[in-house]
């Protein structure tokens, strides 16, 4: 899919999404969600390198970045231990868990 293509098909799942959510709401809850989920299943795949990665470079004391985005093969990623599924089973915490 091209970077052109990207925000209509955003848009596009938002609408699958809806609902009981209007459209005014979308900034609020659909999108974000969309896009953590979108990057949540990007990033699924090196997650435990990743953090394997950070905990090694951590431990000699040497800047992790440059070596968590080789291991995550993307320009970003995610070194917290949480994922949607996770913060889906600890729904009493999961503003707090979405924060961290």
């Amino acid at each position: 899919m091209s970077d052109a293509n990207l925000p209509s098909f955003i848009w596009s799942v938002a609408d699958l999404l809806r609902g009981d959510y209007k459209q005014s709401e979308y900034g609020k809850v659909i999108l974000p969600f969309t896009v953590l989920r979108r990057l949540d299943c990007v990033l699924e795949a090196t997650k435990a390198d990743v953090l394997t990665e950070l905990k090694k470079r951590t431990k000699a004391g040497v800047n992790p970045e440059p070596f968590l985005l080789r291991k995550a093969g993307q320009l970003f990623y995610n070194t917290s231990p949480l994922d949607l599924k996770k913060l889906m089973g600890d729904q009493d915490h999961i503003g707090e868990n979405l924060r961290a």
